[in-house]
């Protein structure tokens, strides 16, 4: 067992101190001079399970609370939150999934910060040469299926709180959306939802679920006149690549021709309303014929609706790369997509503040 423990923190030691995925991508953006750019990732994540402990100090009710910090303690599917099925690692890609198996991560020597969180953060932004980050949590992502609308009320509460006090208001580069409760669990996404049941491969949910579920939500948004009703709203539709958009303006636009009286809130095709909305890149499709991508890009307006998002540290991450080496793109268009773009929609400012190391 000893030589075990040995190996693994040897393992960490040599090979993943800083991650040799980082340190490919860190080459990547010196060799593409990324510091002159300003780059903003609309859609990544952290593991806020592996702060808990701080997040179950901010549920307000004395019961859950003690309730979760009980359950804690058993782990698993005894926890007061479960876990769920998916294999983000996929293998070895993300080696750091690997090693918190073996609870060697605090080993990493990251940067000083004031959280964990912030020092692992600005490890891979400054890495991929990002200036600013949106920060999405992982597990919780599944909590709108708890069947306890009360425990998923508090523990929405208390990650919203901790991440503001601990991470949001510490390191300026460092964004985020507010948890927001589904309070109704058979809506959310999940393998169980009777659309993807018969998929019996994680990547068969995985390629199909994002998209189909934006594709749902998307129509119901359009065809119910929503974009009328708040024309001022500014609505992104993330972590489900860009095909689907397409098509489905297509699609929507056929049938709106030929049933206006069904959508009378409607005072413009489908597709009209589509092209102001934002989207995020990931996971960006890479057809071998680029002319369809160029089209794709053409149909939603993506120099000035589209935004770069790497989704890291997800198995099928993007790096900047993907956008900036598009043939297609003009220099503009490029500097929008990686940055300008969520800049703007965000409030940041477009001051370059990474330094790649």
């Amino acid at each position: 067992m000893d030589m075990a423990r040995s190996e693994v923190r040897k393992l960490a030691d040599e090979d993943y101190t800083t991650g040799k995925h980082l340190e490919h991508a860190a080459q990547q953006a010196r060799a593409r001079n990324y510091q002159d750019f300003l780059i903003v990732d609309v859609d990544a994540h952290h593991y806020e399970s592996e702060s808990y402990k701080e997040v179950f100090e901010y549920i307000e009710s004395p019961v859950i609370r003690r309730q979760a910090v009980e359950s804690a303690k058993r782990g698993a599917r005894a926890s007061m939150l479960g876990g769920t099925i998916g294999y983000q690692d996929i293998g070895g890609r993300i080696t750091r999934h690997e090693l918190r198996r073996h609870d060697i991560r605090r080993h990493d020597k990251l940067a000083a910060a004031d959280h964990r969180d912030i020092g692992m953060t600005l490890e891979w932004m400054n890495a991929m040469g990002v200036d600013y980050s949106c920060m999405f949590p992982t597990p919780m992502l599944f909590l709108g299926l708890h069947p306890q609308v009360e425990v998923e009320v508090a523990m929405c509460r208390a990650y919203n709180r901790w991440l503001c006090e601990r991470i949001l208001a510490v390191e300026p580069r460092i964004v985020s959306m507010l948890y927001i409760p589904f309070n109704d669990p058979e809506a959310a996404y999940n393998w169980h939802d009777q659309s993807l049941s018969i998929a019996n491969r994680f990547i068969s949910v995985h390629a199909l679920g994002f998209m189909w579920f934006n594709m749902v939500h998307m129509t119901n948004w359009v065809i119910n006149g929503l974009p009328e009703r708040f024309p001022k709203l500014k609505v992104m539709w993330i972590e489900s690549g860009l095909t689907w958009a397409y098509c489905l303006m297509q699609r929507l636009d056929h049938s709106y021709m030929m049933r206006t009286s069904d959508c009378p809130s409607l005072k413009r095709k489908p597709s009209e309303y589509m092209r102001e909305m934002y989207y995020s890149s990931q996971p960006m499709e890479k057809p071998r014929d680029r002319s369809i991508l160029e089209a794709t890009f053409k149909m939603i307006n993506a120099e000035t609706q589209l935004m770069w998002s790497s989704d890291y540290p997800h198995w099928d991450f993007d790096l900047p790369s993907v956008i900036y080496d598009l043939p297609f793109l003009s220099e503009q268009g490029r500097r929008n997509i990686l940055g300008g773009n969520a800049a703007r929609v965000l409030g940041l400012d477009p001051k370059v503040v990474k330094k790649i190391p």
